[in-house]
Parts: C-alpha cells; structure tokens; sequence
C-alpha cells in the first residue's frame, strides 16, 4: 500500500467539480428567490 503523503495529489478535477458544483448552486438558489419575488408580487 502506498503511503499517504499530505499535500502531494493534484485535486485539479476535485476543484474543477466542486467549482461547476458551487456554481450550480448559486445559480439556482438566485433562479428561486427570484421565483418567490415574483410569486409574492403578482400572486398576491
């Protein structure tokens, strides 16, 4: 078994996904308020 050595592995696709996945997240948590704004103005 190999040995663990901190700070050696190249996480640039770790990075990459938590990045895509960061801005996913964002993009769709300011799609819903939108959504609620718009929902309470016109609906109400």
């Amino acid at each position: 078994m190999a040995e663990h050595k901190h700070g050696e592995m190249n996480i640039d696709v770790q990075e990459k996904t938590f990045d895509g996945f960061m801005s996913f997240t964002t993009k769709t948590v300011i799609v819903i308020i939108l959504l609620l704004i718009g929902m309470a103005i016109f609906i109400t």
